[in-house]
């Protein structure tokens, strides 16, 4: 049983510390009989705890595993979820450091900025459209504290859902110009052809994905508030991204972001 594990704060701290040195641990899940989703978010949350207490600021989540792809590919069937500090975000044209990551990877996805809160239960569809101030183009930048990405669903709701970065766009605009289950993203990686994709792959719609962090996040406690960046969920399967790579997320009409790593 997971009672059996180390308490949530060691390996919470065994998580930061493996990020800090880019010094990858065997997963969790290969290393406790039982370790399942309860005990991951507990460790998350200590992850939480030791992050405010060293100073950082909250300032949205994250949400993954939100297209069929990617669960596919990862060979998972839920989402899960991630809190966003200040220190993930990075500007558009400030490079990626390739030497702080360990197995990066990209994800192209819409981010939401809320102008209220979502502190009720059963919230809808048309809560998320009311609360949202605007959208953004948007890259992630996933990785892994773990080896090999030898991941399970509790191991990445451990670590954060495995956000490492997030880029923003330049530009928001109105969620209401746009019906999001058409809106068509191409994904480039120097000048290649990646992927392409419309928001439908992301739970049906981007706003859905939203809908579910939301009643999920009343339930733990932990209401999605007015000014928090939320990252809906990558529209294609990630792919890796290396020293001297200059990636391009183009979105319809909402925009384009951009990344190069160094």
């Amino acid at each position: 049983m997971w009672m059996d594990m180390p308490p949530p704060h060691e390996l919470a701290r065994q998580l930061l510390e493996a990020q800090a040195t880019v010094t990858p641990i065997q997963p969790f899940s290969e290393r406790f009989s039982g370790y399942d989703v309860e005990a991951a978010y507990r460790i998350q949350q200590a992850l939480v705890e030791q992050k405010l207490a060293q100073g950082h600021v909250i300032i949205g989540k994250k949400i993954g595993f939100t297209s069929e792809k990617l669960r596919r590919q990862f060979n998972v069937d839920e989402p899960d979820y991630g809190v966003l500090f200040e220190d993930c975000v990075l500007m558009e044209h400030e490079p990626l450091e390739i030497d702080r990551l360990y197995r990066p990877r990209v994800e192209g996805e819409i981010a939401f900025v809320l102008k209220s809160d979502l502190d009720r239960p059963g919230i809808t569809a048309a809560d998320v459209v009311r609360a949202t101030e605007g959208i953004m183009p948007a890259i992630e930048i996933v990785d892994t504290r773990f080896e090999d990405w030898r991941v399970t669903v509790p191991d990445t709701i451990a670590d954060q859902a495995g956000n490492a970065r997030i880029v923003l766009g330049g530009v928001m605009k109105p969620l209401a110009d746009f019906d999001l289950r058409y809106i068509g993203l191409t994904i480039f990686k120097n000048g290649k052809l990646m992927d392409c994709a419309t928001g439908s792959t992301v739970f049906g719609n981007p706003v859905h994905a939203v809908v579910w962090l939301a009643n999920k996040m009343y339930q733990l406690g932990s209401p999605l508030r007015k000014g928090e960046v939320i990252m809906s969920g990558s529209f294609t399967p990630v792919f890796p991204i290396d020293r001297g790579d200059y990636v391009e997320a183009i979105f319809d009409r909402l925009g384009k972001v951009t990344v190069f790593a160094r």
